[in-house]
């Protein structure tokens, strides 16, 4: 059934088609509450605390909503430490979702990244992709190894018509090849979709050409397919070759041309944990030792059995167009409403989330005082809603301890599977609407406490100026004491 339903007015508006039959209570707590809440995570969303956000829009990452049949399937859970039955249900998932015949059990996809990291990144390899993420790049540099980014000719035009803004440069993966050579590519790495520049996804087109090229020189591909579903969504709606095409047949073909697939289950099932999965023995056979050093046993690999029988269901409703279109579908509208009032974002929409343009919505703010986070902050103080910083936050500073300015500022707002009403889209889209009438009273951010890694996770900041208690007072009077 198609998920989306024009209204007797003409009105066209992303359709659930699920039932909500458990809740969990939210609260909007008011504007001086989030002000002092903000200020006490050092203006870093990732500090806040849940009872003082209303939608937590952070991310897709074990925050999608699980259905009744991966919940019911958690009760027959086999909690053997080893050769437990539920790991065979997942194993068998895997074999039937993704087309691979082995895997590695992991508790989640950056501990997917650590093993393929530690077993093929050697010191002075590169790894060429079609766009870093973050938790990826800190393993890759641990080994040694740096990274390569080979997006294709106008990936980062915020506004743009082309519907696969994720795909590889062949041109440039060539020439990345010829100038390192071969033997210093660890592998080539397609991330489906690429995370940081706004879910963008690829083409099957180009996956094909991105193999033709690993095979010519001998190269592994490694696919992250943390979010293949949506990616294959996409693929049908946008590359004519496949509209006609059925969900599984787009995932086997495009796992097909992997050697390696991992993913975080975080977001691909709606569930917890991850795996690494091949068909090549001896590949599996490098990494095979790494599991029970760090994750745990081959058959649980750091995930609760019950988790393993959620995420053997949630990989077989991946399949389900019905459940993989609703979050692009809203992140769709809710992008297209956005742009209606001139608030820039990144088009054409792709899949986790909405990405404001951060660059844009806060053009004065100097690119060291971190736009983006500076945006996420105020979003919060405005709305009580929880986005997070994609931008230079998000970047690790160079070698001499300079910042690197992202090649885009982002605020993603992300739209989980199956979790936010229709209704909360639109106040999230009302109260972003009024912080853009009133953008020129947000201020940027400096750090008081810098990690040397992953310094979004866990640094604090703090304003530039007083422009927190500024936006919050004209809150105020816009829209009243009481909320």
């Amino acid at each position: 059934m198609k998920n989306e339903i024009k209204f007797w007015g003409g009105e066209e508006l992303p359709l659930e088609l699920h039932k909500v039959r458990v809740v969990q209570k939210l609260h909007l707590v008011p504007v001086e509450r989030r002000l002092e809440a903000i200020a006490a995570g050092g203006f870093n969303t990732f500090k806040l605390s849940t009872p003082d956000v209303f939608l937590d829009m952070l991310t897709d990452s074990g925050t999608n909503a699980m259905s009744d049949d991966q919940l019911s399937a958690m009760f027959r859970a086999d909690d053997a430490y080893a050769g437990s039955q539920s790991f065979e249900r997942l194993h068998g998932a895997v074999r039937e979702v993704l087309g691979k015949e082995l895997l590695l059990p992991v508790h989640q996809g950056r501990a997917a990244e650590h093993i393929i990291c530690r077993t093929f990144v050697r010191p002075g390899d590169v790894v060429p992709m079609n766009y870093h993420f973050t938790t990826f790049y800190a393993h890759a540099v641990e080994q040694g190894g740096g990274i390569e980014e080979l997006l294709c000719d106008g990936a980062l035009d915020i506004h743009s018509e082309n519907p696969f803004k994720g795909n590889m440069d062949i041109a440039k993966l060539e020439e990345c090849i010829a100038r390192n050579g071969a033997g210093k590519i660890a592998f080539v790495r397609m991330e489906a979709s690429t995370n940081l520049i706004g879910g963008q996804p690829f083409s099957m087109a180009n996956l094909r050409e991105v193999r033709r090229v690993a095979d010519r020189h001998g190269l592994m591909l490694v696919l992250d397919a943390s979010l293949i579903g949506e990616n294959a969504y996409l693929i049908k709606k946008r590359e004519p070759e496949w509209h006609d095409a059925q969900i599984r047949a787009i995932l086997h073909e495009m796992t097909s041309m992997a050697d390696i697939v991992y993913f975080s289950a975080r977001k691909l099932s709606s569930s917890r944990g991850g795996g690494i999965c091949t068909d090549n023995k001896d590949l599996y056979l490098k990494m095979e030792v790494l599991v029970p050093l760090f994750e745990g046993f081959l058959t649980y690999g750091g995930i609760s059995t019950r988790e393993m029988e959620a995420m053997a269901v949630g990989l077989f409703e991946t399949l389900d167009e019905t459940a993989i279109s609703q979050s692009p579908q809203f992140i769709g509208y809710m992008v297209g409403e956005l742009m209606q009032r001139g608030i820039p974002c990144v088009t054409p929409a792709g899949v986790l989330g909405c990405h404001v343009d951060a660059r844009e919505f806060c053009s004065h703010i100097a690119p060291e005082q971190y736009p983006a986070g500076a945006l996420a902050a105020a979003f919060y103080i405005a709305s009580g809603v929880r986005g997070m910083e994609r931008g230079t936050l998000s970047n690790a500073r160079d070698t001499e301890g300079r910042e690197v300015p992202a090649d885009v500022e982002l605020l993603r707002l992300a739209i989980p599977r199956r979790v936010l009403t229709l209704s909360q889209i639109r106040y999230a889209i009302d109260r972003l609407a009024w912080l853009w009438e009133n953008r020129s009273l947000i201020g940027g951010l400096r750090f008081t406490y810098e990690p040397a890694v992953l310094r979004f996770f866990m640094g604090s900041l703090e304003p530039v100026g007083d422009w927190p208690h500024r936006l919050a007072r004209r809150f105020r009077e816009d829209f009243g004491e009481s909320l």
